[in-house]
């Protein structure tokens, strides 16, 4: 039945679901109704491992009681409060934890519902600091190809994959794009690859066309997620750290994926000895349980900002209704206290080897094309069979139906497995990943 031909007393009709095949998910719904430690179940109570943990957002495990209560019980005490020249002492609270958590200096955070606000947010503190230091002409962005900055109109400009930005015009003007990292010289290989670190320096081919005094900053994820986990190569972060230092460029990292632990450090810029002038984060910071987002920044920028604003004045023209929602702050609080307590960092570094091992280990399956990986993030990229894409998406319908939630970035299958996952468990899911592969 074609969508228009559906009836409109049809349950699944009313709702348009976010970057979905809406009229194959009306003819074959995949439904999840509740989820427990790492299984979700769907409508028929069978499990279904989550190997993507939500959409890395959920490291932890579903369903933990200690965000559940403090959530609960910040509902009774404050539901809401308005952001805007009010404050709820939670908010100061999660500020200060997560800035105990972040590289030196990175120490000061404002907080949004969602990456793709983290996103946007980034890049107007970046315009907004270099107006205030007397340099509005720096107003150019630098994305990457294949990079995901969320949905918004700034985020989607700077980002890079093709599909997500086609339908919607040109975006931001003044953007540039370096070319992505991902080259067959590190084909099949796990972690950092031995080449590409020279393609940072299209950073300085933008420079040099444009002039340093026209770019404001440069947005990359230090792991790219949503493409398919493009893992830097060797020196590749650093060289952009080099560059944007001598011309006075804001370097940012999007951390909505990698941030909390996901490559075994809080951040992945700590884990790759790489400290940007912003990060971006969200997902993990309240372990998927409420939408929060937030940006930090070295202080020196704010400071700036705060400077160049009246006395009495707002520094800074931008926020979100929900900023600092009191429900999303008791959920954060009590989440950072989880990975502290339970060494949640340290069990993810454990269980990286054999992670990395097993995805390594699809090489020899016939039509895998790459395998890649950093940290519990893994990715194995299989040759296409119809159009790009096609042979990615019917595995993961299929894989529903074998008792695996997973991610497909086109024809790459990405797996994400949360922390609280056993060995055995994360063996199962790529035991399951390597049968459909094989069937396929």
């Amino acid at each position: 039945m074609s969508a228009a031909t559906r009836s409109s007393n049809d349950p699944l009709i009313h709702h348009w679901m976010p970057f979905t095949a809406n009229r194959q998910f009306h003819e074959q719904p995949r439904m999840i109704t509740r989820a427990e430690g790492v299984y979700y179940y769907n409508t028929r109570g069978e499990k279904l491992l989550d190997g993507s943990s939500g959409l890395y957002c959920i490291p932890l495990g579903h369903g933990r009681r200690e965000i559940r209560e403090a959530v609960a019980k910040q509902m009774e005490e404050l539901d809401y409060a308005p952001p805007f020249q009010y404050g709820v002492p939670t908010a100061f609270r999660l500020a200060t934890e997560v800035a105990q958590m972040l590289p030196e200096g990175i120490n000061r955070v404002f907080f949004g519902g969602s990456g793709s606000e983290a996103a946007d947010t980034a890049l107007k503190m970046a315009l907004a600091y270099h107006r205030a230091r007397g340099e509005a002409q720096r107003v150019r962005l630098i994305g990457r190809e294949r990079g995901y900055h969320g949905v918004n109109l700034g985020g989607m400009s700077v980002g890079g994959m093709m599909p997500n930005r086609k339908a919607f015009s040109t975006g931001l003007p003044g953007v540039s794009h370096l070319r992505h990292t991902h080259i067959k010289e590190n084909y099949f290989q796990m972690g950092e690859g031995e080449h590409g670190a020279d393609l940072a320096d299209d950073l300085e081919r933008f420079v040099n066309l444009h002039g340093p005094d026209t770019i404001a900053a440069c947005i990359v994820e230090p792991i790219a997620g949503s493409t398919g986990i493009l893992v830097p190569p060797k020196g590749y972060l650093k060289r952009l750290r080099e560059i944007c230092t001598k011309h006075g460029i804001l370097l940012i990292f999007d951390e909505v994926i990698t941030g909390f632990g996901r490559t075994g450090e809080a951040f992945a810029s700590q884990t790759f000895g790489v400290t940007p002038d912003i990060i971006t984060m969200a997902k993990a910071l309240t372990n998927g349980s409420i939408p929060m987002a937030a940006v930090a920044v070295k202080d020196e920028i704010q400071q700036a900002i705060f400077e160049a604003a009246p006395e009495n004045g707002i520094e800074l023209f931008h926020g979100y209704t929900y900023s600092a929602h009191p429900a999303a702050c008791a959920a954060g609080l009590a989440t950072l206290k989880i990975y502290r307590e339970e060494g949640i960092f340290d069990r993810v570094k454990s269980l990286t080897p054999a992670f990395l091992e097993q995805v390594g280990s699809f090489k020899d399956v016939e039509g895998v094309v790459d395998t890649r990986g950093h940290g519990l993030l893994g990715a194995v990229e299989l040759a296409p069979k119809g159009k790009p894409g096609e042979r990615g998406f019917k595995i993961l319908c299929k894989a529903f139906e074998r008792g695996l939630v997973l991610r497909a970035a086109g024809d790459s299958m990405v797996l994400a497995p949360p922390f609280a996952a056993t060995p055995d468990q994360i063996s199962e899911m790529l035991d399951i990943l390597r049968k459909l592969i094989q069937e396929s």
